[in-house]
């Protein structure tokens, strides 16, 4: 197998990094092939999960996941097998007269006379240094602020429009490509599945693959085999993440004790050197202190 290997039906799920996590469902026809339309997220934690494709003669699907439906709908809507039914009128022209504009300018406003008005102004509170040097620092210009009085660009106000005819919409005609097949959902022969796999984590396992013309009998078969392993796996991560939620409710309370042990003895150091002090400077009245050596 390679990039290239045709085949029939591809569908499985598709994680890769924070951004791609959906299921693939991939039908070849008449030599290309062609992806589903809409986006189905996929299954992105630890357990293992079940996907189902059902495709029926009536030209419909059903994707499921753990046995429970979560896409539907018709082949032909949801995949490009086949050109458009209608397509716009290439001799369909917006009529030159045709105002599409809902509002228009209301041409009675007029501009108020004292709308204009600087959008920033020399500071009033602003005074030249005493050291300017207009000779060296040249003539001194006060900061610049924004104007209270700005009111921005002026725009008349809207009105409706009374020659508006609304959205001109291009009309259709029947696509004279298209033509119907009622035998899209059929695949002619299935010989043979491929895992066509890419990993950057191991631990990942495919199996367990059902290819079956009984939507019922595939469910009954997910229910007996995938069943009690999602719900084995499941009493483990519970009892996995109880114990992660102790152990670490016993990393907090030791640290904090450790954190009081240490706080205590920083105090009793405090305590000490408080009585060392006071005990270097007392002096009994009548006593002297000889610091010096006998020689």
């Amino acid at each position: 197998m390679h990039g290239e290997t045709p085949y029939e039906i591809m569908f499985g799920p598709d994680i890769c990094g924070p951004g791609t996590k959906k299921v693939h469902a991939i039908f070849s026809y008449k030599g290309k092939n062609l992806l589903i339309n809409k986006d189905i997220r996929c299954k992105d934690d630890v357990f293992t999960h079940l996907y189902t494709l059902v495709v029926k003669p009536d030209n419909t699907y059903e994707v499921l996941i753990d046995n429970e439906k979560v896409e539907s709908g018709e082949l032909e809507a949801d995949w490009n097998f086949l050109p458009a039914k209608k397509i716009k009128d290439p001799e369909a022209k917006k009529p030159s007269d045709w105002d599409d504009k809902a509002t228009i300018d209301d041409p009675d406003d007029k501009k108020p006379e004292d709308w204009d008005k600087p959008e920033h102004i020399p500071d009033p509170d602003a005074s030249k240094p005493e050291d300017w040097d207009d000779e060296m620092d040249g003539e001194w210009e006060p900061p610049m602020i924004d104007n209270p009085e700005y009111k921005g660009e002026w725009k008349p106000k809207q009105i409706d429009n009374p020659n508006y005819k609304g959205p001109w919409v291009h009309p259709e005609i029947d696509n004279p490509e298209y033509s119907p097949d009622s035998e899209l959902y059929k695949r002619d022969e299935i010989c043979s599945i491929g895992f066509d796999l890419w990993q950057v984590k191991s631990g990942t396992i495919f199996d367990n693959v059902l290819i079956a013309d009984d939507p019922e009998y595939a469910k009954q078969v997910g229910e007996d085999v995938w069943r009690p392993t999602f719900e084995g796996e499941k009493k483990v991560k519970e009892a996995q993440d109880e114990e992660e939620r102790k152990k670490r409710e016993e990393d907090a309370k030791t640290a904090k004790e450790t954190e009081n042990e240490e706080d205590d003895d920083e105090d009793d150091d405090d305590e000490e050197e408080d009585e060392d002090s006071t005990d270097a400077g007392d002096v009994e009245p009548g006593e002297e202190h000889d610091d010096h050596d006998e020689l």
